[in-house]
């Protein structure tokens, strides 16, 4: 700012002495079309809008002026004596720093807010004397505050599990399972049953056929007991909607194995949100791309592509990770690149 002003006065000060040059007549037109000028800016713009050093240039020429030209100013001889006022009032006015307590370090704040998480039970004053045997003095109020910023409840509210902590340990039990159709080129129409773990997203294909009837959804769940069981998962609950093609031999048969079956509300496919979520991908990345001729090209295709899906899609809920994590390869390596499907997707590893 003192640089512009210091520019500003030396242009002008080489402006005054061109002008002390010029004749009587050169002087008075030019101070003529001057004043015009001031005129018509007067008539648009009622309020113009000055910078620190326009007020400056403006004020330091209000004094050499004579009291009587200050009509050629384009603001009061008021205005001008505010402006230095506030000036002196800025020289002699000390600089002073917001009423209250200094902020504290952001150290010292993500030091409060980790003991806290890791400590549920530590209150207030606990969490103080802690920081005082590490050497941090901070008050209790202080650790009030810095909890309540980032939203850490008391000591007594602050102990057990969160909402999402309790979703999660619920969904390791839980599966949801839902149909999807296929129309093949001739128009026959197959229908396929799978099953997705809501914990890790993993999809289980049970079967693909033509006519769904109650045998063969009967054969399917005791398919996927057997499949639960050989992988040793702890499965509760299995959320299913209500087509009419699961039957009750459907829900007795995950019944005998300790499996209770929820059905969602009438009309409410959110109810059953990751099943119906599995099959647009599975649309829109493989079935919509590709001709179906056959019963086991249909099978061939659904169960490659879950194949990719379970190892090698990445998922947004897994924090970018695969429903079932691979092992990465040296980095040093090269990438390469595998065609499933005939080169509809592609998968990339590091080359071994």
């Amino acid at each position: 700012m003192a640089l512009s002003f210091l520019y500003r006065l030396i242009r002008r000060t080489i402006e005054l002495l061109g002008v002390h040059h010029l004749s009587g007549i050169e002087k008075d037109v030019e101070i003529i079309v001057l004043r015009h000028q001031l005129e018509v800016l007067h008539r648009h713009t009622r309020r113009p809008r000055f910078t620190w050093t326009d007020r400056a240039l403006l004020a330091l020429g209000g004094v050499l002026l004579p009291r009587h030209r200050w009509s050629s100013l384009m603001v009061t001889p008021a205005t001008v004596l505010a402006w230095q006022r506030k000036i002196v009032r800025r020289h002699w006015t000390y600089p002073h720093r917001r009423p209250g307590r200094p902020a504290l370090p952001e150290e010292q704040v993500e030091l409060i807010c980790r003991l806290a998480r890791e400590n549920p039970r530590w209150g207030y004053l606990r969490i103080v004397g802690e920081l005082h045997k590490l050497g941090v003095s901070v008050s209790a109020s202080s650790v009030r505050n810095v909890l309540r910023r980032h939203g850490l409840a008391p000591a007594p509210r602050r102990e057990g599990p969160t909402w999402s902590e309790f979703l999660r340990s619920q969904a390791r039990s839980m599966l949801a399972t839902d149909f999807f159709h296929v129309d093949t080129v001739a128009g026959q129409r197959y229908y396929g049953l799978f099953v997705i773990e809501i914990e890790r997203r993993v999809v289980h294909l049970l079967g693909v056929t033509t006519n769904p009837n109650g045998p063969w959804v009967t054969q399917m769940a005791r398919n996927l007991a057997w499949e639960l069981q050989e992988a040793k998962c702890t499965t509760r609950f299995l959320i299913r909607d209500r087509d009419t093609k699961f039957t009750a031999a459907f829900d007795e048969v995950l019944r005998s194995e300790g499996i209770d079956t929820i059905r969602t509300p009438v009309r409410a496919p959110r109810a059953n949100a990751y099943a119906e979520r599995w099959i647009e991908p599975a649309r829109s990345e493989c079935l919509d791309r590709l001709l179906i001729f056959s019963h086991r090209q249909l099978e061939y295709v659904l169960d490659s592509y879950v194949e990719h899906y379970n190892r090698e899609r990445p998922h947004r809920c897994l924090e970018l990770e695969t429903p079932r994590p691979t092992v990465s390869g040296d980095p040093v390596h090269g990438i390469e690149r595998r065609s499933v499907l005939g080169g509809l997707i592609h998968e990339y590893h590091r080359a071994a």
